[in-house]
């Protein structure tokens, strides 16, 4: 059985980042359920493995914490759900490319029970909606949003960091980054889109799509 923690509130980053590694020590050593944790973090700045100094535009606008997870610079803050996940992938199939995959399609297939059709682009990390209400790009084609971003971390096989959806977020917080490196495409969110979600029904979304990519 996968354990679902939900933290009201706030929580700090270094925090969640030790709670985080004291589960998937507890999972990969047999003395702990697996976990998915769903919280909201104060407005921040995270630096993955991969992150470009030059990246960080606003490095005085919100603190700055350095990540063990993958990826490039990200932003957390209210109204936005981060779900951190602590899963055996050894037991799943020591699939890596396989078990983001899954994540991927957590994401795609929880948006679908909004109505909001999410996509995956190959080159770009994370989910990403169609924008056709926008200018096209300079190449004509339609425009797209960032409406999730993943990035994870193994450690005995066991998953720790994991996704990031835009409920309703400051999205003008995301200025202070190239929020993934990527510039030549914009950040969107549920409410963005007209999708009037709360936090709850995102939640319990969550849960339902998590069966049904997962099994479990």
């Amino acid at each position: 059985m996968v354990d679902w923690i939900t933290t009201p509130g706030l929580t700090d980053y270094r925090a969640a980042e030790t709670l985080m590694e004291q589960r998937a020590a507890g999972i990969a050593a047999g003395t702990a359920p697996e976990a998915i944790w769903l919280l909201e973090h104060a407005p921040l700045y995270t630096a993955g493995t991969s992150a470009r100094i030059e990246d960080l535009t606003d490095p005085d606008r919100f603190p700055v914490y350095s990540s063990k997870r993958g990826g490039q610079y990200t932003y957390h803050g209210p109204g936005q759900r981060v779900v951190y996940v602590m899963l055996d992938v050894g037991k799943r199939g020591h699939d890596v490319r396989r078990f983001v995959q899954q994540l991927e399609a957590w994401v795609i297939e929880t948006l679908a029970g909004f109505g909001v059709a999410g996509h995956i682009r190959e080159g770009r990390v994370g989910v990403w909606v169609e924008r056709p209400d926008k200018p096209r790009t300079p190449s004509g084609a339609v425009a797209e949003d960032k409406i999730a971003a993943i990035g994870i971390r193994l450690r005995k096989w066991i998953s720790f960091h994991g996704i990031s959806i835009n409920l309703n977020p400051d999205l003008d917080h995301f200025s202070g980054i190239v929020p993934c490196g990527i510039t030549q495409h914009g950040v969107t969110s549920l409410h963005d889109l007209g999708h009037a979600v709360t936090m709850a029904e995102l939640d319990a979304a969550l849960a339902r799509s998590f069966r049904t990519v997962f099994g479990e």
